[in-house]
């Protein structure tokens, strides 16, 4: 599945959801996202996975959300941006994930850069 990013990003906290990284589900979804991807799950089933750098945002055509949606960055030196259908973005550090309650994404843009 491939993904772009357009124009600058800026870091907004998505007030609806919040990092869990200690949940079960969570260890389940590390448990089947390989390095160097950045995973997708809902419900626990993966349906999506990424891992190539971009400089653009990569589209999300299935606009999935919340909740029981977990984004796992399982990349070492690379954060995730996940772009939110309201404009605004999240930034996951690398080795870790992403529960999001509730709210719609429409991109995804794995970075280079080793923090948010």
């Amino acid at each position: 599945m491939s993904l772009a990013m357009a124009g600058g990003v800026s870091v907004a906290a998505q007030a609806s959801a919040h990092a869990s990284p200690g949940t079960a589900t969570v260890r389940a979804a590390a448990d089947s996202c390989a390095y160097p991807y950045v995973c997708l799950f809902k419900n626990g089933v993966k349906i999506g996975q990424f891992k190539d750098v971009t400089s653009t945002w990569q589209n999300l055509p299935s606009r999935p959300s919340g909740p029981n949606l977990i984004i796992q960055n399982t990349r070492r030196d690379d954060v995730a941006y996940i772009r939110w259908s309201t404009g605004t973005t999240t930034c996951i550090p690398p080795q870790r994930s992403f529960t999001v309650s509730s709210g719609t994404l429409t991109g995804i843009r794995i970075s280079s850069s080793a923090t948010c």
